[in-house]
């Protein structure tokens, strides 16, 4: 290569450069401007929540004292104020936000605020995508434990691998929440306490105890992988038409139990996430017996009786009020009819 030739290049880089410089402060005056809007923002939708609380108040002092006509008034204000409160959500959903205690203790003071609805999508993709896959390894991982490699440390292996992977749903359930998902009550409640079951599992140490319920375990393992990957595929199918249909919130995620708007075309997958749960009734009965026998000495098994017991209690009725409640509203519907 010819001076001259570099010397055309270096010229031609020494340009772009000086673009890139101008390009980099208009990026830093707009990021600038961006993170003032986001402040204005948070605060402004502060106020109004401030604002709608102490409306709220006053109304309920006023409904105690008011006449019919008056009342109408109050209920379309509480309307009104519910809406704005939706909208608030809704907003906030796009502007940068305190973790909640969990993330902080996690993460520290990061900001996990994805501000864009494309990062949104793709990081809840990805999160669906590491369930899918984590499953379909773990369910591998209970066969080769259960079938081929008796051996102590691959179980240890395999039961890390469940409290990391609990672990890691927990975080990323909690950036989503913090993103705008709806996912909530046992659902979000019930991956801390597979956390914690998989830890207590990793800690038994070996023994007679711990090989009498080693194949117990090994096979619910496969089962709930199987019955997982059957709900991952159905809830998705679920959620993309009621997404396209706009019934539902863009964010929504597959969760392991089951919800009221799983009901179009998903009420097959019942039987199988019964059985699931009175398994974990099996389990924490199971473990019980053992807890009782005089020759066990590990406090494990009593731990694992008592965390499965909750499981299935959270599981179980979890499920049974969804569907009880569904059912009562199909029933006022025909009566409407």
């Amino acid at each position: 290569m010819s001076l001259e030739r570099c010397q055309s290049e270096w010229a031609e880089i020494e340009q772009e450069y000086q673009q890139l410089q101008e390009t980099h402060k208009v990026y830093r005056q707009k990021l600038e401007e961006l993170t003032n809007l986001q402040a204005m923002c948070s605060n402004a939708i502060g106020k109004q929540r401030k604002g709608l609380k102490d409306i709220k108040q006053s109304l309920h002092k006023c409904a105690n004292t008011c006449a019919d006509k008056e009342s109408e008034v109050i209920k379309d204000l509480h309307g009104q104020i519910k809406e704005k409160q939706s909208f608030f959500s809704d907003m906030e959903a796009y502007l940068p936000k305190k973790n909640g205690l969990y993330l902080n203790l996690v993460l520290g003071n990061v900001n996990v605020t994805l501000l864009s609805n494309q990062a949104k999508f793709a990081y809840k993709d990805e999160y669906e995508k590491f369930k899918l896959y984590m499953t379909i390894i773990l369910m591998f991982g209970a066969v080769t434990c259960l079938f081929l490699l008796n051996y102590r440390v691959i179980d240890e292996i395999f039961n890390f691998l469940l409290v990391w992977y609990y672990c890691t749903l927990t975080i990323r359930e909690s950036i989503l929440i913090n993103n705008g998902s709806r996912i909530k009550g046992w659902w979000v409640l019930h991956h801390y306490v597979s956390t914690f079951l998989s830890g207590v599992m990793l800690t038994w140490p070996e023994g007679p105890m711990y090989q009498m319920f080693r194949s117990q375990f090994l096979a619910f393992s496969i089962y709930q992988s199987c019955v997982q990957c059957l709900q991952y595929y159905y809830q998705s199918g679920c959620l993309y038409r009621l997404r396209a249909l706009g019934e539902r919130n863009q964010l929504d995620l597959t969760v392991e139990g089951f919800q009221s708007w799983m009901w179009r075309g998903l009420t097959f997958v019942l039987p199988f996430l019964f059985f699931g749960h009175f398994w974990q009734l099996y389990n924490a009965v199971a473990l019980f017996n053992l807890s009782a026998l005089e020759d066990c000495k590990e406090w494990q098994v009593f731990m694992l009786a008592l965390t499965f017991l909750v499981l299935f209690l959270g599981n179980f009725l979890t499920t049974l009020k969804v569907v009880h409640h569904k059912v009562q509203k199909n029933k006022n519907k025909i009566k409407k009819k």
